[in-house]
Order: structure tokens, then C-alpha cells, then sequence
């Protein structure tokens, strides 16, 4: 019949898969639910592949040194930052911050960095870029010609993802008998989750930096010297020190 209408068919609709989704804190194996905390909580890019490492020269760069070296390092640093502030309790123009230990905003700012523990190896986060001053940094100290073991991670490279410490909703827990001085790393000092790294890393002073970050040829300096005096006793008995575990 002319100018009747046909039904026109229609093809069935395609069901909507929906898209992978990274796996969140609270499901997945433990090593997805560390690469979610480092991703998601922290920010921070993790290379593919298991185990989690985790990339330098985007957030941050890593200084590897002997772990004795690096506790003596931390314990000179941390003795110098109290003597500092007990000293701006008597200026009022160098108010004392009143956030948190730890963080680059207040309470213990100067060494309070990020730092892990790997077998006999501490790892360091400093500023990203921190890797390429190194060389020239340890030249002008008159460090350059001597090997002490201190070596950097910067653009490209990756390094292992320490433990994720306990505490957020489904993180794994650390294994009790995995520590920093049995191969696998663990946090000696671990980020702080919604806080921006990068203003507590040890960093070059430049003029119209702001912050209260460590300066980076001081720590390299500090860093050098203890590797050196940890290199000369290397040979004598071990000093005990206490076993890196977080919560």
C-alpha cells in the first residue's frame, strides 16, 4: 500500500562493559594494594611489573648510602635541629612551628624527610634534579676523589617500593619478619599521605627559596662524612642498631 509505513530494525544495543579500574586499598593482591597506596594516596608513579618500584626523577630523586653511615647521618642532623630550636624559642622573630613532627611545615622541619632502610642500604629522598648535582656538589665539598659509597637515583631510574606502613584501610601489613635489615625495604620515615612531598626535601639553597627543607650540600657534606669515617671502621666489629619498623 502506498504511503504506509514499515517498522525499520533496529539492532540490539551492546551491552556496556565498563573500563578496567585501578584496583583501590581495600581489595587485590598486596602488591596492588601497595602500588594503590603509592598511586593514589601518595601520587607517586610506580614503574610496571612486580615487585612495586617506584620512579625517581619525577617526585623525587634517592640517595643510597651504607645504612651505618646513614644513622649516623640522621642522628647528627637530628641533634643539630634540636639545638636549632631551642635557640628560636629565644627570638621572636624565628617563631617555632606548631604542626606535626616530621613535616616540612612545623615541629621537626630541618631532617624531617622521607627515609627508608634496604638490607645494609638507606635510601634518602631528596629534591627531584638532586642526582645530576651530585658529582658536582661532592667536587666542590673536596669529597670527589674518594670512593665513599654514596651513590644517586634520579630521571629514569626506579627503586624499590619500601612496604607500605600500616595503618590506612586495607594496606597489607608488614610481615614480621621482613624488616629493613633482612632485604626487603621498609620506611624508617614514611610520607605523609595528602601532603606534598617536595617541600620537605632536602634541596640546593637558592636565593628567594622559601621553606624550611635541609639544605642539600649540607646533607650531601654530612652524608660524606660519615660514609668516609663508616668506610675507615668498616673492617671492625658491627655497631647494633635498631631494626627499622614502622607502627
Amino acid at each position: 500500500m502506498v504511503g504506509a509505513s514499515h517498522p525499520v530494525p533496529v539492532a540490539p544495543a551492546s551491552p556496556v562493559v565498563p573500563s578496567p579500574r585501578r584496583p583501590t586499598g581495600n581489595g587485590g593482591s598486596a602488591g596492588e594494594r601497595t602500588r594503590w597506596w603509592y598511586e593514589s594516596a601518595l601520587g607517586w608513579p610506580t614503574a610496571p611489573g612486580d615487585p612495586v618500584r617506584l620512579r625517581t626523577g619525577v617526585r623525587f630523586d634517592v640517595l643510597d648510602v651504607p645504612a651505618g653511615a646513614g644513622y649516623a647521618t640522621l642522628e647528627r642532623l637530628d641533634r643539630t635541629e634540636r639545638l636549632d630550636r631551642l635557640n628560636r624559642t629565644d627570638r621572636p622573630d624565628r617563631p617555632v612551628c606548631a604542626g606535626p613532627a616530621g613535616r616540612a611545615d612545623g615541629g621537626s622541619p630541618a631532617p624531617g624527610f622521607p627515609v627508608a632502610v634496604r638490607g645494609g642500604r638507606m635510601l634518602l629522598l631528596v629534591a627531584a634534579g638532586a642526582a645530576e648535582e651530585l658529582p658536582g656538589l661532592l667536587e666542590w665539598l673536596e669529597w670527589g676523589s674518594l670512593a665513599l659509597g654514596l651513590t644517586a637515583l634520579g630521571a629514569g631510574g626506579t627503586v624499590d617500593a619500601p612496604l607500605a606502613p600500616p595503618g590506612p584501610a586495607g594496606l597489607p601489613p608488614r610481615p614480621p619478619e621482613r624488616d629493613g635489615l633482612h632485604g626487603a625495604a621498609v620506611w624508617l620515615r614514611p610520607p605523609e599521605p595528602g601532603c606534598e612531598v617536595e617541600s620537605s626535601l632536602p634541596a640546593l639553597s637558592v636565593p628567594g627559596r622559601t621553606g624550611t627543607a635541609l639544605d642539600l650540600a649540607r646533607l650531601v657534606h654530612t652524608l660524606a662524612t660519615q660514609c668516609h669515617r663508616f668506610r675507615l671502621t668498616a673492617s671492625g666489629p658491627p655497631r647494633a642498631r635498631p631494626v627499622a619498623r614502622v607502627g
